[in-house]
């Protein structure tokens, strides 16, 4: 894949057609925003719902938008036809790995099982110290804000260490990305030695 990751995002977001309309809308908007950035998006390649309003944000702008799309997915035509440039893989598992590791920080927008898996993994990792880069959570509609209490209790359960908290950052606008982006705090692989409580 051609994109330089030093200027590249990995963006998780929904297929759904149905969801609220605001939730798209975010989608759109969050796509310029980081066209304007001068970011290259790397996303799932889906062609509807939030997937597609964000390639469609970005393309708009001006932008450069990856998709990496599992090939049945292809098969079925869930892929965006438009996009800068579409990679082909064997399964979810290396979709995900190419999404997380050929970009420099990881999006999460509101979305179902699958969006949630992709962000619990990428902070997984990164409480490993597997995967240093920023992770941030546009929190539209107040989408995540009971996945962030349920993180807090595990936390206050002392399944976390208060450390852990600070993995992620929450916005709850597009246009809030790039200086969240630019705030996020360092992590290292020291993060290792309190991965464990």
């Amino acid at each position: 894949m051609s994109a330089d990751p030093e200027r590249a995002v990995c963006v998780y977001c929904a297929s759904s057609r149905t969801s609220h309309p605001e939730y798209r809308e975010e989608a759109h908007r969050l796509g310029a925003v980081l066209a304007r950035e001068k970011l290259t998006v790397v996303y799932g390649g889906g062609g509807a719902g939030s997937m597609g309003a964000l390639a469609d944000g970005a393309l708009a702008a001006g932008g450069r938008v990856i998709g990496i799309l599992p090939r049945f997915m292809s098969d079925l035509e869930w892929g965006h036809t438009g996009l800068s440039e579409l990679q082909l893989v064997e399964d979810l598992r290396t979709r995900k790995h190419l999404m997380l590791t050929r970009t420099q920080a990881a999006i999460a927008l509101p979305g179902g099982s699958g969006t949630l898996e992709e962000l619990l993994e990428a902070i997984t990792l990164k409480r490993l110290g597997l995967y240093l880069n920023p992770i941030l959570l546009v929190n539209t509609r107040g989408f995540f804000t009971p996945l962030l209490q349920v993180l807090e209790r595990a936390v206050s359960e002392h399944f976390m260490d208060p450390r852990h908290l600070l993995m992620w950052q929450v916005v709850d606008r597009a246009d809030e990305v790039p200086g969240a982006l630019r705030r996020a705090p360092d992590w290292s692989a020291t993060s290792r030695g309190f991965a464990a409580v």
